[in-house]
């Protein structure tokens, strides 16, 4: 390293910190120009990288159920969240505000809080998912199916853009562990002092698996010539880096699976009923103002193209300037500023260049690309560029083809739902729209109309509007990512995220097998009742396949009556035998659906107490065949599942039930859902 240069920023690969031959190219503080960081990553062996996270990451990881690895992801998170200061201290230097480094640093971690919260909630505390019922393949039910999925045995990969230092290696981070899939972060260099930073604080926390987890800090190199058919790919940058990334020869050749969340024209659209003076107005003004300022507009999501009824344009144009002019831009020490500075000068250079494409299709009304007056600064040395609003003719191609990424935005009118529709459209493909409006039929037309451009819609109204997240915030639960030059892929998207990194197979087999690979009873599978009541059996004790016959009993006039007056429940199918005889379903009187189920309760239960704590739910009930008075009923209670609490001295088991009559025809199946000790007291 030269005399007095910055240090190099550290890579975190196979178990270790290397740093990267030779001086390494410099980074800036976009706030003051200053060198903050080097960085190289001449001399790391990508290779070895990825067979570290095959070899060493992805085994510890499979070893973990989802539940213990949702558990580490919320430890993480909260580890993170108690760290964070160091984070927004550098975050300070990639020109963000205080305001900027929460949406980007508290945002990413929860990201890893939700994915935690839904791998308990949704994920079986097993290795394995189920994916699906059971497909039957033969009429005697000894051949059926079942898809699963299983974690690949590669790395996920994610190339990250230099907007979300944070929040993006985070959110392809949560749901790859959760899959139980290791992930190799590679940042953008303008930021990547933060991401470093970031990853430092998780290889020190010592929550994860070793190789889990690694850093590339630098160029990527030949990263790419060594990925694999189990490996992934995730990329968020330009689209055209997207396209030539997506024809890498290993990627084709390996039939990698490749996601892309690229650039795009983000639209927002104003409803004719939100005139001056409306909530709904003020919403939509607010709405494009932030999104062109937090991040200082560097956001995929921020709104490029801002579409309006012909005659509210100018109210639009002057509502707009106005609030603008009140945006103090400059260092994100100060407190009055409301806008910092753009990632670099490189950045702040190409902004400009877009923005001339643009005003050839239209005016500049806010704002001046080569002046801006800013607080506590230097506005050449730091990368400051002022909000741009601009007005264009939308029938012109440049504001449906340039994107500014910066505090940029142009107004367009339209005159009528199709022609916006249209508009929308000519972006060829969105991450996030949104429509502000009180009139719901003009915005279910926008949405049917708009949707297949777009991979997220927001719908503005008085409504919602205290609790919307707004037109820019990606969440963990919803799928981020668009189609066309959007990347046409997904993240997050909950469950489905982490379903991204698995592989879905179909398993043809007999019950009693599909029943051992999945961990599920399924039908036809064997059944042990062994002379003990399940509900006797805590949770250390009971097996899958456990079950217990109990019944039969009769149903009389007498119950479906009594039954009928106890609970008001008087529907003539239950009370008024010529009514009931003219019902083309039941011809007579038949006993109430919530009767039968009430009466196999009573047959199944084991009523004194034991490691059965509550019954909590019932789920997937259909009635199958009329229970008349004269029927008499059976019930076979089987388990099914058994899913224990990684905190907790109990777990959950769902019970196949399913009730018969005395021709041994099915009138009621449901799944039972209780709370079991782990030990018995």
């Amino acid at each position: 390293m030269a005399q007095g240069a910055s240090k190099v920023l550290r890579s975190y690969t196979s178990g270790g910190w290397q740093v990267g031959e030779g001086d390494g190219a410099p980074l800036h503080d976009a706030v003051t120009g200053a060198e903050v960081a080097r960085i190289s990553s001449v001399g790391i062996d990508m290779a070895a990288a990825l067979d570290h996270g095959r070899r060493v990451g992805g085994p510890a990881l499979r070893e973990l159920t989802f539940h213990q690895r949702a558990a580490l992801l919320k430890a993480l998170a909260s580890h993170l969240r108690e760290n964070r200061d160091e984070l927004y201290a550098l975050s300070a230097k990639t020109g963000a505000t205080p305001g900027d480094s929460q949406f980007d640093i508290d945002g990413g971690i929860g990201v890893l809080f939700s994915y935690s919260s839904k791998g308990r909630r949704e994920l079986p505390n097993d290795i394995v998912y189920v994916d699906g019922g059971v497909e039957p393949l033969g009429k005697g039910g000894t051949f059926q199916a079942q898809h699963i999925a299983t974690p690949l045995r590669g790395v996920a990969v994610q190339i990250n853009a230099f907007n979300f230092p944070a929040w993006g290696p985070l959110e392809k981070f949560a749901p790859a562990f959760l899959a139980g899939v290791p992930s190799l972060i590679k940042p953008a260099s303008q930021t990547a002092y933060l991401t470093e930073k970031l990853v430092e604080l998780i290889v020190n926390s010592g929550l994860l698996p070793e190789g889990s987890l690694q850093l590339i800090s630098g160029s990527a190199g030949d990263l790419l010539d060594h990925v694999t058919g189990q490996d992934l790919v995730s990329f968020t940058g330009s689209a055209s880096t997207a396209q030539k990334l997506r024809a890498h020869p290993a990627i084709v050749r390996n039939s990698v699976r490749f996601n892309a969340e690229a650039d795009s024209l983000n639209c927002s659209i104003l409803g004719p009923d939100a005139t001056p003076g409306t909530t709904e107005f003020d919403l939509y003004v607010k709405q494009l103002v932030t999104e062109m300022t937090v991040k200082a507009g560097q956001k995929c999501t921020a709104i490029r193209r801002a579409f309006v009824p012909a005659q509210l344009l100018d109210d639009v144009t002057e509502a707009a300037r106005e609030r603008l002019a009140k945006i103090k831009v400059g260092n994100p020490a100060n407190s009055d500023v409301r806008m910092g500075a753009l990632a670099s000068l490189e950045q702040r250079e190409e902004v400009r260049r877009s923005l001339k494409a643009l005003q050839g299709a239209g005016n500049i009304v806010f704002g001046d690309p080569e002046a801006v007056e800013v607080l506590d600064a230097d506005a050449e040395k730091g990368a400051f560029l002022s909000p741009v609003l601009l007005q264009a003719d939308p029938d012109r191609a440049e504001p449906h083809e340039v994107e500014a990424f910066g505090p940029v935005s142009t107004l367009m009118p339209y005159t009528s739902v199709e022609q916006v529709v249209d508009y929308a459209a000519r972006g060829q493909g969105s991450l996030a729209g949104s429509v502000v409006s009180g009139d719901a039929e003009f915005a279910r037309e926008v949405v049917l109309g708009v949707a297949p451009w777009h991979g997220r819609l927001l719908v503005l109204d008085a409504d919602d509007a205290k609790e919307s997240t707004g037109h820019g915030s990606p969440m963990p639960a919803l799928v981020h990512g668009g189609p066309g030059r959007a990347g046409g892929g997904e993240e997050m998207g909950g469950i489905r995220g982490v379903l991204h990194h698995m592989q879905r197979t179909a398993v043809q087999a007999s019950p009693r097998v599909l029943s051992q690979v999945t961990g599920r009873w399924v039908e036809g599978a064997p059944r042990r009742d062994e002379g003990t009541h399940p509900f006797r059996k805590s949770l250390a004790e009971l097996k899958i396949g456990d079950a217990v016959v109990a019944g039969p009993r009769p149903v009389t006039d007498e119950d479906v009556a009594h039954f009928a007056e106890f609970t008001g429940d008087t529907f003539y199918a239950h009370t008024d035998e010529e009514a009931a005889r003219e019902n083309p379903l039941f011809g007579g009187i038949v006993a109430h659906g919530y009767l039968v189920v009430s009466f196999a309760a009573g047959l199944f239960v084991s009523p004194e107490p034991g490691p059965v704590l509550a019954n909590y739910g019932l789920e997937n009930l259909r009635f199958l065949t009329p229970v008349k008075p004269g029927d008499d009923l059976t019930v076979t209670l089987t388990c099914k599942q058994i899913t224990p609490r990684e905190n907790a001295d109990y777990g959950e088991v769902r019970w196949d039930a399913d009730v018969t009559n005395q021709n041994q025809e099915s009138v009621a199946k449901y799944d039972v859902l209780t709370l079991v000790a782990k030990e018995n007291r």
